[in-house]
């Protein structure tokens, strides 16, 4: 109603009809689910190319066949669409690990990241594991390594606990005359350097063993008293390193008397002083790598040390030690260097990103989780690695590190526990053989994962192959067929029971056989049937290999699709040829394609001059509509997902002519455009007084009719040829005959 003027004036008015629009959503999106060999488990996972089919699920294998579901993925992103591939589980799946204790390995099962998250991420019973559970993983290694030793020194002896080398005691030598750098001056340091023994290493067959020592700080002699100071090791500098031939004593946790005599130590003579960091490598089977080739030496993050933290830096490097995963004896699969051991620390950098090892690894790594931390209060190591021993001038034990990872960063002095190799073992497949073969159960538990349209955008469920048997079979199918019924917004694709047409040479009892299998198959128009088995090859494992075609039958409505538009017909010579098809298991004659085609199959043939075509357009629809062609029922769920994005604008709006006309307004423009299209003849929209009744609108409900002549497909072509006399003007016969 227009504001009243009381005067002369211009009243402007807005009217806003423009709200909410309408647009093809049809976005060619498959699913299939089946059991490949890697990859997250009863998790839908976007898949565009088949080299992330690859890299994320494995390729095909032989074993149980697993290859028709894997070529049947392949099958399909050959004609250009995005498929969501679930994985499916088993109760044998296992994800390799490596558990506590080292000796003991673990059962687990971790499905995705989302089961990682709610019931694995405070694990106590393992260290690392694989991403995702199968075999493919039992060769491969989690190589860690931190900074509990500077230096590893070597003793005249073969035994090194007799003089005194003994895991968490103090090692001191003397310093005499040592150039310090001062503030604008040199001075000469006397006094003593300490560290603490952090790993000893027997050599009983020959003359000489080792142990490795951790820099601590300096002692300083000034008139009998002294004082520590905390040093940063350095290679080659004598006022910061031991060097080779010094004489170094040993003590225990009394300490020594560095104010003049008195000490309690046992003394030896180095016999060789090496940097400890520059000498590890990863432990790998066949290979050597070495840890300074990877990164430098792992110390404080800045974030730790402004927060008066140390020893928290750690590098974490995943490797395919035999080359059972690459084909290469240690391939380095990973490499994440820096990470911490404070969870709250945050990298420096213009986007600051968590390091805390075990946030990172679940997020950034492709390859592995961190379980239980590697230094907590219940390690069977705990108290001789890492150690939390050692001496200072008034002979109270010095931290060298004792705490626990996994806490926030202030104050803290992290536990470092080495050099570490961890193996994974005790991945498994679907059965303890390793093999393939997921059960119906679990392939329709992973199917139910696309049952929620509000969850998972698909416009195609593919079944892939059937099961062991023909009843399996039907009930994959009608399971599929249910889902789409209950979404709405998809269609299945079915091929048939193997057993129906692979193997059998009689094309009769292979017609038979095809209308055994379908028969009980649900009627519904959301549903294609075919009778395809093609023979392609398998180019990974170097094989021919038979595998069904509803992979190839949804591949064509997506390219139908792209091409043209949804509504337009994926059969026949302009748009059904099948890719990577050498022959069809099934070649039925034109007699059989009729009983087929009253059988709502749609037969796949090769016809002469075109190659392998889907010949036929039936929906499984049992009887006779508009909606027994594909295009039309395609024609409509394009037509629905797209005025379903309009209605949702109208939604809480005033049911008034003002929101009904825009409704209208943006639904028949884009109608005018799929009629332009060419998919529809004509329509109509009514949205107003008569259908919006009172007791509608009373109701807070808001309708709109829309009518659609849907074309059609030609199915059937009629040719007649007339012969006249020569004589005879053709306008005397045309219309006769």
């Amino acid at each position: 109603m227009a504001t009243p003027q009381l005067s002369p004036g211009v009243l402007i008015r807005e009217v806003d009809l423009t709200v909410g629009r309408a647009e093809n959503v049809l976005d060619n999106i498959g699913a299939i689910a089946g059991p490949f060999r890697i990859g997250p488990v009863d998790e839908p996972t976007s898949i565009a190319t088949e080299r992330e089919l690859i890299t994320t699920f494995g390729k095909p294998l032989s074993t149980d066949r697993q290859y028709e579901y894997w070529l049947t993925a392949s099958s399909y992103l050959s004609y250009g669409g995005i498929l969501k591939v679930c994985r499916t589980d088993g109760n044998n799946l296992n994800n390799a690990n490596a558990a506590v204790g080292y000796a003991a390995t673990t059962s687990l099962k971790i499905k995705n990241q989302d089961d990682y998250e709610a019931n694995f991420s405070e694990a106590t019973t393992w260290y690392w594991s694989a991403k995702n559970p199968g075999q493919w993983s039992n060769t491969m290694k989690i190589c860690f390594i931190d900074n509990k030793a500077d230096q590893t020194i070597g003793i005249a002896t073969t035994n090194p606990g007799a003089a005194g080398a003994v895991i968490g005691y103090g090692v001191t030598t003397v310093l005499s005359n040592i150039s310090v750098p001062g503030a604008g001056s040199t001075t000469l340091f006397n006094g003593y350097l300490k560290g603490i023994v952090t790993g000893v290493t027997t050599d009983a067959a020959g003359s000489n063993s080792s142990f490795d020592v951790r820099i601590v700080g300096r002692v300083e002699t000034v008139g009998g008293g002294s004082t520590l100071r905390d040093l940063v090791y350095a290679e080659a500098d004598p006022g910061r390193s031991f060097e080779s031939q010094d004489a170094v004593w040993f003590v225990n946790n009394s300490g020594i008397n560095t104010g003049g005599g008195g000490a309690t130590a046992v003394s030896a003579t180095a016999s060789s002083a090496e940097d400890w960091y520059d000498n590890q490598t990863l432990g790998l089977t066949n290979t050597t790598i070495y840890w300074k080739t990877i990164a430098p030496r792992p110390t404080t993050s800045n974030f730790c040390l402004k927060r008066q933290a140390k020893n928290d830096s750690m590098h974490v490097v995943i490797v395919d030690d035999t080359g059972d995963i690459t084909g290469i004896q240690g391939s380095i699969l990973e490499k994440h260097p820096f990470l911490s051991k404070a969870k709250d620390t945050i990298a420096d950098g213009a986007a600051p990103s968590k390091t805390y090892y075990k946030s990172f690894l679940s997020t950034a790594s492709e390859e592995i989780y961190a379980g239980k931390s590697l230094a907590s209060a219940a390690d069977s190591f705990w108290n001789t690695e890492p150690i939390s021993s050692g001496f200072s001038t008034d002979f109270t034990p010095v931290t060298i590190g004792d705490g626990l990872w996994g806490q926030a960063a202030q104050g803290v002095t992290f536990s470092a526990i080495g050099q570490k190799t961890y193996s994974l073992t005790l991945g498994a497949d679907y059965s303890a053989s390793g093999g393939m073969s997921a059960s119906l159960g679990s392939l329709l538990t992973s199917y139910r994962k696309f049952a929620v349209r509000d969850e998972v955008e698909v416009d195609y469920l593919l079944m892939g192959p059937g099961l062991a048997n023909q009843d399996q079979s039907q009930a994959k199918a009608n399971l599929l067929i249910s889902l789409c019924e209950s979404r709405k917004d998809c269609m299945a694709v079915i091929s048939p029971h193997r057993a129906n047409l692979v193997g059998e040479t009689n094309t009769t009892t292979q017609t038979n056989n095809l209308l055994k299998f379908y028969s009980p198959l649900t009627s519904t128009s959301y549903a294609v049937f075919d009778t395809g088995w093609k023979y392609m090859y398998d180019r990974f494992n170097n094989e021919f290999r038979w595998i069904p075609t509803n992979g190839d039958v949804a591949g064509l409505m997506v390219r139908t699709s792209i091409e043209q538009y949804p509504w337009f017909s994926p059969a026949g010579q302009q748009r059904g040829n099948i890719n990577f098809a050498i022959k069809m298991a099934y070649e039925p004659t034109k007699a059989q394609r009729d009983v087929l085609y009253s059988a709502r199959i749609n037969s796949i043939i090769n016809q002469k001059g075109a190659g392998i075509i889907l010949f036929g357009d039936k929906t499984g629809l049992g009887y006779s509509s508009a909606f027994d062609r594909i295009n039309v029922r395609r024609l409509f769920l394009t037509v629905e997902q797209a005025l379903e994005g309009a209605a949702n604008a109208q939604l809480f709006e005033l049911n008034d002519n003002n929101t009904r006309a825009n409704f209208v307004n943006i639904v028949e423009p884009y109608l005018r455009d799929v009629q332009a299209k060419r998919g529809v003849y004509d329509f109509l929209v009514v949205c107003d007084e008569s259908n919006n009744t009172p007791d509608v609108i009373d109701n807070n409900e808001f309708r709109a009719d829309i009518y659609l002549k849907p074309t059609k497909s030609i199915n059937y072509v009629t040719l007649t040829f007339v012969a006249t006399r020569t004589g005879v003007d053709f306008s005397e016969v045309v219309g006769t005959v």
